[in-house]
């Protein structure tokens, strides 16, 4: 049976990961939904997203490209959320668990969901009754931009199930794609949440004219924290080394793509976190993990000092030159 994919989401990561999926050259359904009914029928006629990576040809059948959710979700084997965390909520509010019985749900949202300050595959399993071996996180290193401009990137692909997280590693292998798989949906998810974070903390660093070597103390402790964190949340054996978590840490503190270490970046400069979220017209979510974590970790008690001067800085008021500079006596 052919496999069928549906995409949740219109934005840049959205349309890479249906740029992998259509290039890839094993048979499949692909459908997609997206909320903006002004790109849709963009798509639908020009074959291009007008809002994020434009240049990439969206091969897919007019009909196949939908703001119909129900009817998108219905029809997919595999169903891909891609809309930041924050809004997650808001887009499944008309969706049931009886809609996603039986379906593979895939996380590539790389956030936490506010208020419920859960992780994507926690919220699936508790609100919608997903198993927890029906969830698969997508991980990188792996930045939108690259995946368009067709260089070698390489996806981890985690589930419970191994085999299942292999079945859909092999529907997005390219020849400038390559996936991983891992067993560790819990440590993946965490430490993507947490590098956005970290992302966020190298670029205030940058803003208020910290150098490389700084840089690179900062990001040694921040895999540190990562590694006390994700030990503690879910003690398994991992290799706190590998790409779905030092390389993605390290892809997202230093890229030019990252909007992370942008919108740090910004607040580093100045801007209000207002200011920069209106000027970069794209969502940080390391903006809204700053805030869950901190509550997360009110249970969890982890020495996390890096998460905890971003929390500072971006919801309490605290002038980022100064905790920045606190923060310095604290890592080694």
């Amino acid at each position: 049976m052919i496999p069928k994919v549906a995409m949740i989401g219109g934005g840049s990561w959205a349309t890479a990961i249906i740029k992998m999926l259509s290039d890839n050259t094993s048979s499949k359904e692909i459908y997609w939904w997206m909320r903006n009914e002004a790109a849709i029928i963009h798509l639908q006629k020009y074959k291009h997203n007008p809002n994020y990576l434009s240049a990439i040809e969206i091969r897919l059948p007019s009909q196949h490209i939908s703001g119909d959710i129900r009817e998108v979700i219905r029809q997919a084997d595999y169903l891909i959320l891609n809309v930041p965390a924050a809004f997650l909520k808001e887009t499944l509010k008309e969706i049931q668990p009886a809609d996603l019985k039986g379906k593979k749900i895939v996380s590539a949202i790389k956030g936490i969901v506010p208020d419920e300050n859960l992780i994507i595959g926690e919220f699936l399993n508790l609100r919608y009754e997903v198993p927890l071996e029906d969830i698969l996180v997508i991980s990188g290193p792996c930045h939108a931009e690259e995946v368009a401009l067709e260089k070698l990137s390489y996806l981890t692909i985690a589930s419970v199930d191994v085999a299942l997280a292999d079945a859909f590693a092999g529907l997005l292998r390219t020849r400038y794609i390559k996936a991983n798989v891992s067993d560790d949906i819990f440590g993946t998810e965490y430490a993507a949440v947490l590098k956005n974070i970290y992302a966020v903390a190298s670029g205030i660093c940058h803003g208020v004219g910290y150098g490389d070597n700084f840089q690179a103390v900062l990001i040694s402790n921040a895999i540190r924290e990562i590694k006390r964190f994700v030990e503690v949340v879910h003690p398994i054996s991992r290799d706190i080394k590998e790409s779905a978590y030092l390389g993605d840490l390290l892809v997202t503190a230093y890229s030019q793509f990252s909007r992370n270490r942008t919108f740090g970046n910004m607040i580093g400069k100045g801007y209000t976190v207002k200011s920069a979220q209106l000027e970069m017209n794209m969502i940080a979510e390391g903006y809204y993990a700053a805030k869950c974590m901190y509550h997360v970790n009110t249970k969890y008690k982890v020495d996390m000092p890096i998460c905890r001067a971003v929390y500072a800085i971006l919801y309490e008021g605290h002038a980022p030159a100064q905790e920045m500079g606190l923060l310095t006596e604290q890592l080694t």
